[in-house]
């Protein structure tokens, strides 16, 4: 799940701590009228709800930097809010929870955005949204980038973030402002973007759309999620972007770099809302690309964030408790649920191939795990989106190898298997060959180490007859199980004929 665990444990302990991001965006007060539903109208044919308790939350780009005190990170937020009652009640939420609102300004005759949920029950009713469509006026537009420069000078973040809702304040003139002014002071921009006129975020470091943003961007509304991804990479390389964030709801998260597409099953257990968790991806990601993690790990812990989020009701906040305990169970459960049976394996892979996932197979015995196995799933699982590993059981490595062959039995070895990252699924088959069960998975890709030819591939044919593709993999010269194994054989060999005493 994670290549580095530790790193991520240590981050959620305490690397957040002291850590600054800035958040730059449309502010809003979300407000919640929570009530229970038993009778319909008589005067119209709707549900009377009967309100029994208000709250009010931060909303927007607010709800980010709320989510990022919530992880220890220390927010400074910049934007725009009205003078009127909503406009304080939302700066004294954040004023409350410690956020520093230095770069927040008070504007005349643009009303604080306000956006009002009736909830009967567990069931989202109704909204009322309270704003006006604006341009941030020149003279607004100077004083926030003058708040904005103020605070970088003084108080330089580890990442700023941009949280557009197209509600007036993040202009194409002021995003290019602060994209340059962080290239140039080294900071890396993250945006959650919104609209199609994606020019404005041009020179950011992330760029994070959910599905139907991105493909209202690339002009793919109708087409697969494939073809939508591929033209994110396009998109990416235009506006010059390190990487791109694809949030996918239910299907989980894709990373577009220069690696290619890469897919992150969603973690989500039960649904009730997903309003916000957005804000919790972006917000997560950031935290931890503040805390030092690299964009994967950071990504897999914002997926995670994510899965906790959507079950909850309303726009909350992630914790870090929260997260921490998400963690750990994903951790402990995440390796095991990669092993699978047949029927298991085959379902899974049904599922990826419609989410336009190209699935790579392998196969070997991985006895005795060492780097060269490491190294060797790695580059196979750069050929496609998932990897099945295809394990040979402990009865096929006897027929194979030998009876004093495998050394680790075969639990044992899909459990090792399923623990790295670049590994989807773990399959244990008992013939002599993996030719039925790739019949079975229909794999894009069937990789096979560089020591084989193509026609000494077992099941390469086949591969081929459906438009699949062989990939022979590099291997690192000097590892190899049987090395070890005859390196263990010879040392126990020399210490039974010169005995060293103690």
């Amino acid at each position: 799940m994670f290549s580095n665990i530790d790193l991520v444990s240590k981050s959620l302990k305490s690397a957040f701590y002291g850590r600054t991001i800035m958040v730059i965006g449309d502010l809003m007060l979300d407000r919640y009228l929570w009530g229970s539903v038993s009778r319909i109208s008589p005067e119209a044919p709707v549900p009377v709800v009967r309100l029994k308790r208000e709250t009010e939350q931060c909303g927007g780009a607010a709800n980010v930097a709320f989510n990022l005190v919530n992880l220890g990170i220390q927010p400074i937020i910049a934007g725009v809010v009205g003078r009127d009652s909503e406009g304080r009640r939302l700066q004294g939420l954040l004023n409350s929870a410690d956020i520093d609102i230095q770069g927040v300004i008070t504007v005349d005759h643009i009303p604080t955005i306000t956006k009002t949920r009736i909830i009967g029950g567990h069931q989202q009713m109704l909204r009322l949204d309270r704003e006006v469509n604006y341009s941030l006026p020149q003279n607004h537009h100077q004083m926030l980038m003058d708040r904005i420069l103020t605070i970088l000078k003084t108080d330089t973040p580890a990442v700023i973030l941009l949280s557009d809702y197209a509600k007036g304040v993040l202009t194409p003139t002021l995003c290019q402002e602060i994209i340059a002014t962080a290239r140039r002071m080294d900071i890396p921009v993250l945006v959650d973007p919104k609209g199609s006129a994606y020019h404005k975020y041009r020179g950011a470091s992330v760029l994070s759309p959910n599905r139907s943003e991105l493909a209202t961007a690339v002009r793919r509304p109708d087409e697969e999620l494939a073809t939508q991804l591929m033209a994110g990479e396009i998109l990416r390389e235009n506006l010059e972007l390190d990487y791109l964030v694809v949030t996918l709801s239910e299907l989980g998260i894709a990373l577009v770099d220069d690696a290619g597409i890469r897919r992150i099953p969603s973690v989500a257990r039960e649904v009730f809302d997903v309003s916000g968790a957005g804000d919790t991806v972006i917000s997560t990601l950031a935290a931890g690309l503040a805390a030092g993690l690299d964009r994967m790990d950071a990504l897999v812990l914002a997926n995670v964030a994510a899965g906790v989020v959507v079950g909850k009701l309303g726009t909350l906040p992630i914790t870090r408790p929260e997260l921490s305990r998400a963690v750990s169970n994903e951790n402990a459960l995440g390796e095991s649920k990669k092993i699978c049976n047949w029927e298991q394996v085959g379902t899974l892979v049904d599922g990826w191939r419609n989410q336009g996932d190209r699935i790579v197979f392998t196969n070997g015995c991985f006895d005795l795990l060492h780097a060269g196995h490491v190294s060797y799933l790695e580059a196979a699982r750069m050929h496609g989106h998932r990897l099945v590993v295809g394990l040979n059981s402990d009865s096929s490595v006897k027929r194979l190898k030998g009876e004093s062959r495998p050394i680790i039995q075969q639990q044992d070895r899909a459990r090792v298997l399923s623990a790295i990252a670049s590994v989807d699924a773990v399959v244990i088959f008992d013939q002599d060959t993996p030719l039925e069960l790739i019949q079975r998975l229909r794999p894009d890709v069937l990789a096979k180490g560089a020591d084989y030819s193509e026609n000494e591939v077992v099941g390469g044919d086949v591969v081929k007859s459906w438009g699949g593709s062989i990939e022979l993999i590099p291997l690192i010269t000097g590892r190899s199980s049987s090395t070890i194994v005859e390196k263990i054989n010879k040392n126990d060999a020399e210490e039974s004929i010169d005995p060293v005493s103690s």
